[in-house]
């Protein structure tokens, strides 16, 4: 099984997230700031190496703190 972002997710929040494709572990790679954005909804995709390919989806939810 690898992981992914879904491809509704748009380039420049990727940007700010990155996923290890093997295990799934979500982290952030860029600079939030709370005044921007307070939340974010990324969409992944779990996804098999299988003829035909199988695949999983789940909804994340972020919310970044202001923190000052």
């Amino acid at each position: 099984i690898y992981y992914s972002f879904s491809d509704t997710i748009s380039a420049k929040i990727q940007d700010l997230f990155k996923i290890d494709e093997k295990t799934g572990e979500l982290r952030t790679a860029g600079e939030m700031d709370f005044e921007d954005i307070q939340s974010y909804d990324l969409e992944i995709e779990a996804r098999d190496k299988g003829t035909p390919q199988l695949s999983g989806h789940c909804s994340v939810e972020l919310e970044v703190l202001d923190v000052n």
